[in-house]
């Protein structure tokens, strides 16, 4: 968090020390191994099976575009040494050359031209691949892994690092075609006079003397670039997703400074990796002009000593300037493999999360169940050897509502995501209708258990299609039913364009009161036989809650119901009342047995269920000391 990474470095400082920055990075990004990560490279040319054939036939392409490229100064050689300087036939053979010349050219066109169309469609399809794939892999993703990831750097994952996948791709082909022209050329030149073509490679040792030097600075710095883009993005991810927090505290000016502090050491690292992605080419440029001063100087007295045909000299000339355009294009090649290797590493390292809850082969997909739950000796957390909930067990009938009541960090919340299987159990079992709910298809569990949260998400689209959003089938009749049961149709009615109203991010064009009405009219229309009730009318008010506990009324009827709710006007009308604390059952009753015994239900009750700081000492004990996540 961008008001939390000042207190972690530093209490009493407004800029974080660049070490805390380096930890931050350290704890998210993977470092670097060598440029070409043969494990990376395997598992994306499994995304590439499917399209082997196009990428051959791309080869293809790219070996006929090099064999033109090659070709052209020895059809200049040929045009010189045979049309200009011969003694007969001069007109007829430049006329050959001329015509052969096109040719080479018309296929140097289209070799080129196919090669980055099949290459370009191919690197969209992979990528497309591969996202939907990393899309649908976070879908089902272990809820532990979603809890301590930012969002801004999974979207730097799924954007920026797919894309320098599609990156590599495309010029992955470009890089083997520049290999084949380089030892083409060097394979020419040396065929053409072995003499002087040794003498022009002769500048090469100082060009791998200088990579060396190079590398290992240039991976540094591109490492580095990378790794502070992340920290970018998820700063940048939260300031936007914070901004009404940030307004509502006027924390503009210090998140602003916050935000600068990483932007700057994105800019440093940018610039820094930019200045060694572009001091090789002046390098290089250097190289080939002291290579053609060999040609030149070396070729030109030997054309003078008629030992060298003029046309061999000129395409010495070429293929200098050709040798080192390909040694320019790997050097820039270079900085983008080193991105991909670090990409894909952060990309399958996401894709090889495990499915902490998945289905079992065997998994229980039943059409309906009667609503039963039980706990048996649950224990439960979210960090080792700090359980939630310790060995709790209970029983809720068919038909039967069950309020969970506690202080913060009782284990309200954690009992409902046990019932979802959003966790599973460190110890004991959760049983529906008598079978474990790990022993349950997710299918099953999402289509029989519905909830209804404190902070409900509406998704951007029509109020129509929201309230439809599990039971896709439903038709409009059965959703203004619903809305309807639920108190909801007369607001949506009175909004410009009725049930066909599209709602902003996460429905911010609506009260919070107006969204929660809407997700009761959701979990209404998804007719599960458990449903769940986390805090559901924490957010709207009286007036509203008064109209909503008939439909509380008719929304549980029939069906199994475990509420949570701060307001005892929601569950002081349930069948039972389970008072937890510290993860244990304390006291279990009725509304009116459990004020009789004026246990901590009653002293709950007596102060209107005050907020978990604002309860005497002598009923938290020591709850203090528990986990604060409920």
């Amino acid at each position: 968090m961008t008001s939390v990474s000042r207190t972690a470095a530093d209490p009493n400082a407004v800029r974080p020390p660049r070490a805390v920055v380096g930890s931050q990075i350290s704890q998210d990004e993977v470092i670097f191994g060598a440029a070409f990560d043969r494990k990376v490279v395997r598992r994306f040319a499994e995304y590439l099976k499917p399209y082997r054939k196009t990428m051959y036939i791309a080869l293809v392409t790219v070996l006929v575009f090099t064999g033109a490229q090659l070709s052209i100064p020895l059809v200049i050689r040929y045009a010189i040494d045979k049309a200009l300087v011969g003694d007969t036939g001069g007109q007829a053979l430049l006329t050959l050359a001329v015509a052969v010349f096109a040719a080479v050219i018309i296929v140097n066109y289209a070799a080129n031209y196919l090669q980055d169309r099949l290459v370009g469609l191919t690197g969209e399809r992979v990528i497309f691949d591969l996202r939907s794939a990393m899309y649908a892999h976070l879908q089902n993703v272990a809820l532990t892994f979603m809890d301590r990831t930012e969002v801004g750097r999974m979207m730097s994952r799924l954007q920026g690092d797919v894309n320098s996948l599609q990156e590599f791709l495309e010029n992955s082909i470009t890089a083997f075609g520049d290999l084949v022209l380089l030892f083409g050329i060097v394979i020419i030149m040396l065929t053409l006079n072995f003499e002087l073509g040794l003498l022009t490679l002769s500048v090469v040792p100082t060009l791998f003397f200088v990579r060396m030097v190079w590398l290992p600075r240039a991976r540094k710095a591109f490492r580095r670039a990378r790794e502070t883009n992340s920290i970018n993005n998820g700063a940048l991810a939260e300031g936007i997703h914070s901004i009404r927090t940030v307004q509502g505290l006027h924390r503009e000016a210090v998140n602003l400074e916050l935000y600068g502090d990483k932007s700057q050491e994105n800019l440093r690292a940018h610039l820094s990796s930019a200045k060694f992605a572009q001091v090789m080419v002046p390098i290089v440029d250097t190289l080939t002009g002291a290579a053609m001063a060999i040609v030149v100087v070396i070729g030109g007295t030997l054309v003078l000593d008629k030992e060298l045909d003029v046309g061999v000299m000129v395409a010495f000339l070429f293929y200098v300037q050709r040798f080192f355009d390909p040694i320019r294009s790997l050097t820039i090649q270079y900085s983008v493999m080193q991105r991909a290797m670090a990409s894909g590493q952060r990309i399958f390292e996401v894709l090889d999360v495990p499915l902490a809850i998945s289905d079992k082969p065997d998994a229980v997909d039943p059409e309906t169940v009667e609503g039963a739950l039980e706990l048996r000796n649950v224990t439960f957390g979210y960090y080792k050897d700090q359980p939630i909930l310790k060995e709790l067990s209970f029983k809720v009938q068919p038909g039967e509502t069950v309020a969970l009541v506690g202080p913060t960090g009782s284990g309200k919340t954690s009992i409902t995501a046990l019932l979802n299987r959003f966790y599973d159990v460190w110890e004991g079992e959760i049983l529906i209708d008598g079978v474990d709910v790990r022993d349950y298809a997710k299918a099953a569990l999402g289509r029989h258990v519905a909830m209804v949260l404190q902070d409900p998400f509406l998704f951007t689209g029509s109020i129509f299609e929201n309230i439809r959003y599990r039971t896709t089938g439903a038709k409009r009749e059965q959703i203004e039913e619903a809305a309807k049961i639920v108190g909801a149709h007369k607001f949506i009615m009175a909004l410009p364009f009725g049930y066909d109203t599209v709602l902003e991010q996460q429905g911010h064009n609506l009260s919070m009161g107006q969204r929660q009405l809407l997700s009761f009219a959701r979990a209404l229309v998804a007719d599960a036989k458990v449903l769940i009730l986390d805090e559901a009318t924490a957010n709207i008010d009286s007036y509203t809650e008064r109209q909503i506990q008939i439909a509380l009324q008719r929304l549980l009827e029939g069906r199994t119901g475990i509420v949570i709710a701060h307001r005892l006007a929601t569950v002081r009308n349930a069948d039972r009342i389970i008072v937890l604390q510290e993860g244990r059952i304390i006291e279990t009753d009725t509304h009116d047995a459990l004020i009789a015994k004026n246990g901590l239900y009653a002293k709950l009750y007596e102060l209107n269920y005050a907020s978990f700081d604002d309860l005497p000492e002598d009923i938290v004990n020591n709850t203090l000391t528990a986990p604060v996540r409920s």
